[in-house]
């Protein structure tokens, strides 16, 4: 006898079943409240795993292509690559060109729509700028606040010899 992993309750005949995305061996009461999985085997003798849906055959192809390029040899690159990043010494950069204008702060406030305090605590660099309110910043002071999505990380320059930086490029050891 076994035991179902939902009420407890003693089964001779588990069923395996995907509840929000956990396979549980269940009784027949709690298969309910999920999907049953079956297993099929494929022509490497390994397993695979599919949900039974109702009314609807389980011949679904299965592909092993990524969206992203996986195989090669490049270097892996995501969304955050190529966006930009807001300077270390933005707090400065709109002081200056606000005082160089001539402008108070609650005028350069007025003049972009926007709260004084907002004004303010981007100067102490008590907050990072939205991207709209560094669009407006950069049109009405001309000046610039982003870095530039470069894509390079030269702060991650590993020491391997094959080139790739690994943990122990990083991390220091407490000995």
């Amino acid at each position: 006898m076994v035991q179902c992993e939902m009420c407890g309750a003693q089964t001779s005949d588990p069923k395996t079943v995907k509840v929000e995305g956990a396979e549980l061996d269940v009784c027949d009461n709690c298969a309910d409240f999920g999907t049953e999985v079956k297993t099929q085997e494929t022509s490497s003798s390994s397993t695979k795993y599919s949900t039974s849906s109702s009314g609807s055959s389980s011949s679904s192809s299965t592909s092993s292509s990524s969206s992203s390029g996986g195989g090669g040899g490049g270097t892996r690159r995501d969304m955050f690559d190529e966006m930009d990043e807001v300077v270390q010494d933005y707090d400065e950069r709109i002081r200056n060109a606000r005082e160089s204008e001539g402008l108070t702060q609650e005028e350069l406030a007025d003049q972009l729509n926007e709260k004084a305090s907002l004004i303010r605590k981007l100067e102490r660099g008590d907050v990072l700028p939205s991207d709209k309110v560094q669009s407006k910043l950069e049109k009405a002071l001309g000046i610039s606040l982003s870095t530039g999505g470069s894509g390079d990380d030269s702060e991650w320059s590993g020491g391997s010899s094959a080139g790739k930086t690994t943990l122990g490029d990083v991390v220091k050891r407490k000995d």
